[in-house]
């Protein structure tokens, strides 16, 4: 076996092992369990609220909207992870390995994909018991809904990766955090995006967010629900196409920046951040 591949096996392993102690401890499941859950609640108080003229339910509107926003988050989740892992000295510890490096990242990948996975089954499960209207009657729309998900996830965790990369200290994760729920707010998740002025309109169709929105609003509604959209379009194409640009720009550019950035690891300078860590902490 090369190394390469015995990498390869090693990271998914790691991963595998990360994703089933997540689920083991508590605050790891708390963190699965309340933003689903609030989410629900959220839902639910909006189930009978209309669209306007529309007739459609904001709640039946926002269950997929939010099926995909989680599965775009998973690139704070990932940002978050990778952060930690460079502030405590996990990925010093990988550098020193051969494709260790390699190994971490598939690692990372396997155990931040199974657990948005996870989280969406616990959004989606009970959402389905409490809003009505989806269509979700139809092997189609579960094909939609699984090729959206990859897609979007592909398009959006190396991204991730790359803002990990850019912070040092989990401390700054703010400065991700913030402007990525900025472009929420503005991306058709909660409220029909044809119902905020144009320009934003733009702002957020450059994003992944509301692609990966849009896909999962086609796979779980009904046709009729088009009529809400830009356009009155489901606009697969697009999606594809958005989401794809976004892929190949993080697939591109995660790995550059990871290596540069693993090149500038020593010993000395996780030192260094510990010991600002415990300054901050005294």
């Amino acid at each position: 076996m090369n190394p390469r591949t015995a990498a390869i096996r090693t990271g998914w392993t790691r991963g595998l092992i990360e994703l089933r102690q997540s689920f083991t401890n508590g605050m790891d499941l708390l963190s699965h369990v309340l933003w689903p859950t609030l989410m629900l609640i959220v839902m639910f108080f909006l189930r009978d609220r209309t669209f306007g003229s529309s007739g459609f339910h904001l709640g039946t509107l926002a269950l997929p909207s939010i099926l995909g926003m989680n599965a775009a988050m998973g690139m704070i989740t990932m940002s978050q992870q990778l952060t930690a892992d460079r502030e405590d000295g996990t990925l010093l510890r990988a550098k020193a390995t051969p494709n260790g490096m390699q190994g971490y990242l598939v690692g990372k990948v396997v155990s931040v994909s199974g657990g948005l996975l996870a989280d969406l089954a616990i959004l989606l499960i009970p959402g389905l018991l409490i809003i009505d209207g989806l269509a979700t009657g139809s092997p189609g729309s579960w094909l939609t809904l699984l090729w959206v998900l990859l897609l979007g996830m592909v398009a959006t965790l190396p991204i991730g990766a790359v803002l990990g990369s850019v912070f040092s200290s989990a401390r700054s994760q703010g400065l991700v955090q913030l402007p990525v729920m900025g472009l929420i707010g503005i991306s058709g998740i909660f409220y029909p995006i044809t119902s905020l002025p144009e320009w934003l309109q733009w702002i957020a169709q450059a994003t992944p967010i509301y692609w990966l929105a849009l896909g999962t609003r086609s796979a779980l509604l009904p046709d009729a629900a088009v009529s809400v959209e830009i356009g009155d379009s489901w606009r697969h194409l697009e999606t594809v196409g958005v989401l794809g640009v976004w892929m190949v720009l993080g697939l591109v550019t995660a790995p550059i920046v990871l290596r540069r950035m693993a090149r500038r690891e020593s010993g000395s300078s996780v030192a260094e951040r510990r010991e600002k860590a415990l300054k901050r902490v005294g």
